[in-house]
């Protein structure tokens, strides 16, 4: 039944209707619309049905859209916006809040997230640190570079974090080692050319376990060896580089826990004095120690190693200006600490020693502190608040933000906290500067990441290249790639990464080409 005009307006008011409809132009004909496109061939008016259908076709060719695998052509550097639906053009975010969180946390472009997620090289300018080289090592303390994070340091801390992640891959490549004669030299994959590996070094355990468990598991192999490659010493041989650190630099690396030996020193943790120590006072942990001066059985100590090869080289460049930067990631950064003191004091005039830390433990008590002070020795330790690790061992007398210590101090504590400390065997101390960061902080990784995920050395320099400040924890324009983390810690990544990722094929990509082992610093 169709209703006409005359039907729903009164008799008097139709002609002053039917004026205004008469003067009533559409300038722009709406598309959805076919009565607006003349049919010369039949002036019938087409039927409601046959106008719905019309329509419904009209409303499917403008909200057509096409998919990612067939982009738009490009042309004069600029893409053609037919393809667009019209929900593209709100802007959702103001509308529900659940879609602005997501939003934020989120790159806002597909093409950002194809780039962190591509294995494409993309190293970060080189600033010259020239007459400043003293100062990023640490000779201040990192005074005035840690809050703000200056860029150059960032760089610094994640290339010699780098190094440390091809001191595992060095190890995993070939664990075992022979109990019947000498190693062979190992080729160290580095993540910076202009430096060249000068020695291997290894790490043997005090203890071992019992003839009979070789013949009774006797496919154990590396995980119950004594001796172990642990990392190794590289000295920059680039004449360009070395002008643009303005010195040349030596790198010792040391890699983390990776066989059941260590994890049994690491379990030693009481406090015993340092044999070259004339204070008694001065104590560090058992296993760590043990596995820093037990010679093996074809290879010598970690200590006699570094001392040994850091004098030859203070010896093959003398009259240069030298470094020495010790860099180290769990165990190796406990490892570093007793690598940088026993350095220190191996010569007269040793070059100046600075300690790169990442999820280091605990490693001795104030009287080792205060001997490093004394020595000279900076560390910058990187430590993840919700890293384990970096709490022990010992117990956590004096342990805790500043907001609760000041609190201790204020409740008239702070005399006895300190003497507790000075008398309990398993008071230790951490040692040097702390750069603070959080998984908690980062947008792609879940706040409730396990304990795994907070203690990776990937994870450490996801934060590390992310990390602004303490009001801005995580910047905007971080470009380290997030492919090795999306491949080791898929389950701790928020899932809109890792779907992104299969829609990316990732997958299909990870399965032909290797995954680098180090991944290249990251731009500033």
């Amino acid at each position: 039944m169709q209703i006409g005009v005359s039907a729903t307006l009164p008799a008097q008011n139709l002609h002053v209707f039917q004026a205004r409809r008469g003067s009533f132009k559409c300038r722009q004909p709406s598309p959805l619309n076919p009565l607006t496109r003349p049919n010369p061939s039949s002036q019938k008016p087409a039927s409601s049905a046959e106008l719905t259908r019309q329509h419904l076709s009209n409303l499917e060719k403008l909200l057509q859209t096409k998919t990612l695998t067939q982009p738009e052509p490009v042309v004069n550097g600029s893409t053609d916006n037919k393809g667009r639906g019209l929900l593209e053009g709100l802007n959702l975010s103001r509308i529900w809040p659940e879609t602005r969180a997501a939003e934020e946390m989120s790159p806002r472009h597909l093409n950002r997230l194809k780039r962190l997620l591509s294995k494409t090289m993309e190293y970060s300018p080189r600033n010259n640190l020239g007459s400043r080289w003293r100062e990023y090592h640490g000779c201040n303390d990192w005074s005035g570079l840690l809050d703000p994070l200056d860029e150059n340091l960032r760089r610094e801390v994640v290339r010699y974090g780098e190094f440390v992640q091809a001191a595992y891959h060095g190890f995993h490549s070939n664990p075992a080692m022979s109990t019947d004669k000498a190693p062979l030299p190992r080729h160290v994959a580095l993540p910076d050319r202009s430096y060249k590996v000068t020695k291997s070094l290894y790490a043997t355990s005090s203890i071992g376990l019992p003839e009979w468990v070789d013949d009774v598991a006797p496919n154990l192999g590396w995980m119950t060896q004594r001796s172990s490659w642990i990392g190794f010493v590289a000295v920059c041989d680039d004449k360009r580089e070395i002008q643009r650190m303005g010195r040349r630099d030596v790198v010792i690396a040391l890699r983390g826990t990776a066989t059941c030996m260590e994890w049994a020193e690491n379990l030693r943790a009481q406090l015993v004095p340092i044999s070259e120590s004339d204070d008694p006072t001065q104590k560090v942990e058992c296993g760590f120690l043990s596995l820093h001066k037990t010679r093996g059985a074809h290879v010598p100590s970690l200590a006699e190693s570094v001392v040994e090869e850091v004098k030859r080289l203070m010896e093959a460049y003398k009259g240069e200006s030298l470094s020495i930067t010790i860099t180290g990631h769990s165990l190796g950064a406990a490892l570093s600490l007793l690598v940088a003191d026993e350095i220190s004091s191996c010569a007269s005039q040793v070059p100046p020693i600075a300690v790169f830390s990442f999820g280091g433990p605990k490693v001795g008590n104030k009287g080792f502190v205060n001997r490093l002070n004394q020595k000279n020795v900076k560390v910058l330790r990187v430590v993840n608040g919700q890293d384990l690790i970096t709490r022990v061992p010992g117990v956590f007398v004096g342990e805790g933000p500043k907001q609760q210590q000041e609190k201790h101090e204020n409740n008239g504590f702070k005399r006895v906290l300190h003497k507790i400390d000075d008398n309990n065997p398993w008071a230790y101390s951490h040692v040097g500067t702390e750069l603070r960061v959080d998984t908690k902080m980062s947008p792609y990784l879940k706040p409730d990441a396990d304990v795994a995920c907070c203690h990776d050395l990937e994870a450490y320099l996801h934060l590390v290249d992310g990390y602004l400040s303490s009001n801005c924890p995580f910047r905007s324009n971080a470009k380290r790639s997030l492919v090795k983390l999306v491949h080791d810690q898929r389950s701790n990544m928020k899932q809109l990464y890792t779907h992104r990722a299969l829609t990316l094929n990732l997958e299909r990509d990870r399965l032909r080409v290797p995954i680098p082992s180090c991944l290249p610093s990251p731009s500033s």
